[in-house]
C-alpha cells in the first residue's frame, strides 16, 4: 500500500508538495477505510482531490504513472528523454531536475524510494527498506564525474561482483536501476519485491477520455465472477441490463498492417509468426441483453456494446477496474470520475468499493463537491484534498483536516463553494 508520495519541480508542481494516504487518529469507518499495515501505522484505502481546471489533479495522478514507466522502461539509447517534465513557468526550474520520493507497504514491510532527474538523466536514484526503526539501504545511484555510479548493499541484496557491474554496464543514464536489473538473470529477493509490487499493484490512471469498455470486455471473457459481480452492481444501479455474452471473433489482417507489426521490435517474435501463418487476429464481441416490460409483457433485446450509453460502458470499465483493483490489494486512480456518469452512480461506486475490506487503494479526481457532505456517512475527513493554483502558476497540495473548526461547520460543500477552503475557480465578472 502506498503511504505517501513528495514531489517537487514535476508538471505544475515547483515547490515541494506531500500527498499522504496516512490516517489521522479518527476512527470514522476505521474496520474498511483503515488498513494497520504495521504497529502504529494506519493507511487509508480512499482518497479524492478537489481543485479548479487546470490546478494540478491531474498531475498529481500523472506522478503514479510516471513513476511506473520509468522503473521498466528500457531505453535504447542516450538520446531518450526520460519523461521528466519540469515546471516551466520559471526560468530556473527548467534547468534543475524533478524530484520525487515514494514510501510503501509490501505486507508489513515499509519501503522508500528517492529519485532525482531530468529530462535527459538521473542524477540520484535510492532505495532502501525498514527491518528497524532505521532505514536498510538496497541500492544508490549518484551521477559522478559524468557517470552513474551504483552502489548496492551486498549484505542484504546478495549478489556478485559480476553481476553489480554488468547491471551498472546496463544502467544507462536515462533509465532506471530497475530496468538495468531486469536485463540480468539473478534473483535480487529485496529489489525484485519492490519491482513486483509496482508491476502488479500501481494500476495505469483512468481519465475521461480512456477507452474502458474494451478492457471490461476482455476482463469478463476472462473471468466469470466478474461478469456476475458486474451484472449484479449494474442491477442494483438500476440498469436494465440482464445478461452479457462475450464472443472471441476472428477478424483478417490488411497486408499493410501485417506489414507494420512485423516491422515493430515490441511484438513478440512468436506472435509475428502466428499472425504469418493465419492472416487474421482475434477481438472480443461484446453483446448486452436488456430485458425490458412493454404493452407486450416481459420481452429481451440484445444490443452490441457500440450502441450502448457512454455511462453505461464507463460504468462497466470503471467496475471493472475497480474489481481488478480490489481483487489485487492494487492502486487505482482515476481522474474526474464523475464524467459520463450521474452523481448517484458515482456514490454507489464509492460506496461498493468502500464496503468492501481489504489492501486495495483508490485515489479519485472530482468536481462532484456534493460528496463533502457525505462525510461521516460515507467518507473521513482526512480522505479529502485539494490543489489550488498560485500566482506563479504553480501547484499548492493540501488537506481538508489542514483547516481548524470543522465540526462546527454544517455544510462542508456551502463551505468550500464559498471559498473557505480555496480550490475553486477564480473567476473574473
Amino acid at each position: 500500500m502506498i503511504q505517501e508520495v513528495k514531489i517537487k519541480n514535476f508538471l505544475s508542481f515547483k515547490d515541494e508538495v506531500t500527498f499522504s494516504f496516512e490516517a489521522t487518529k479518527d476512527k470514522t469507518f476505521e474496520d474498511y477505510q483503515v488498513v494497520e499495515v504495521a504497529k502504529g501505522v494506519r493507511l487509508l484505502r480512499f482518497a479524492l482531490v478537489y481543485g479548479a481546471n487546470a490546478s494540478g489533479k491531474s498531475n498529481l495522478l500523472n506522478v503514479f504513472d510516471f513513476l511506473s514507466s520509468f522503473w521498466f522502461s528500457k531505453t535504447p539509447d542516450l538520446d531518450e528523454p526520460t519523461g521528466a517534465v519540469p515546471f516551466k513557468l520559471d526560468i530556473i526550474t527548467p534547468t534543475q531536475p524533478s524530484h520525487f520520493e515514494m514510501k510503501f507497504y509490501i505486507d508489513s514491510t515499509r519501503y522508500w524510494y528517492v529519485l532525482e532527474l531530468d529530462e535527459k538523466r538521473v542524477y540520484v536514484e535510492k532505495l532502501y527498506y525498514y527491518k528497524s526503526a532505521q532505514p536498510t539501504m538496497l541500492f544508490s545511484r549518484e551521477w559522478k564525474d559524468n557517470q552513474s555510479v551504483i552502489t548496492f548493499n551486498t549484505a542484504v541484496a546478495k549478489m556478485s561482483k559480476a553481476a553489480q557491474e554488468e547491471i551498472s554496464l546496463k544502467c544507462l543514464a536515462n533509465m532506471s536501476v530497475f530496468a538495468a536489473r531486469n536485463q540480468v538473470n539473478l534473483a535480487i529477493p529485496e529489489i525484485d519485491a519492490a519491482m513486483d509490487w509496482m508491476r502488479a499493484s500501481v494500476m495505469p490512471a483512468i481519465n475521461p477520455m480512456t477507452q474502458m469498455f474494451g478492457y471490461a470486455g476482455k476482463k469478463m471473457f476472462e473471468d466469470a465472477t466478474l461478469k456476475t459481480y458486474l451484472l449484479d452492481f449494474v442491477h442494483k444501479a438500476d440498469f436494465n441490463i440482464t445478461g452479457v455474452r462475450s464472443d472471441v471473433v476472428k477478424n483478417q489482417i490488411s497486408q499493410a498492417d501485417l506489414t507494420y507489426i512485423l516491422s515493430r521490435d515490441d511484438v513478440p517474435t512468436a506472435e509475428k509468426e502466428r499472425l504469418q501463418k493465419e492472416q487474421s487476429f482475434e477481438t472480443i464481441e461484446t453483446t448486452f441483453e436488456h430485458t425490458v416490460k412493454n404493452e407486450r409483457g416481459v420481452e429481451k433485446y440484445y444490443m452490441p456494446n457500440n450502441l450502448q450509453s457512454d455511462g453505461t460502458t464507463r460504468t462497466f470499465g470503471i467496475e471493472a477496474a475497480i474489481y481488478s483493483a480490489m481483487k489485487a490489494g492494487a492502486f487505482l486512480h482515476i481522474d474526474e470520475i464523475e464524467a459520463s456518469l450521474h452523481p448517484d452512480l458515482v456514490e454507489f461506486i464509492l460506496q461498493k468499493f468502500l464496503a468492501t475490506k481489504n489492501r486495495s487503494q483508490l485515489l479519485i479526481t472530482t468536481h462532484y463537491d456534493p460528496l463533502l457532505n457525505t462525510i461521516d456517512d460515507l467518507l473521513r475527513r482526512d480522505s479529502v484534498w485539494f490543489t489550488d493554483k498560485r500566482e506563479s502558476g504553480s501547484t499548492n497540495l493540501y488537506s481538508l483536516v489542514e483547516f481548524k473548526g470543522l465540526k462546527r461547520i454544517a455544510s462542508l460543500q456551502r463551505a468550500y463553494r464559498n471559498g473557505i477552503f480555496g480550490a475553486l475557480p477564480n473567476i473574473k465578472g
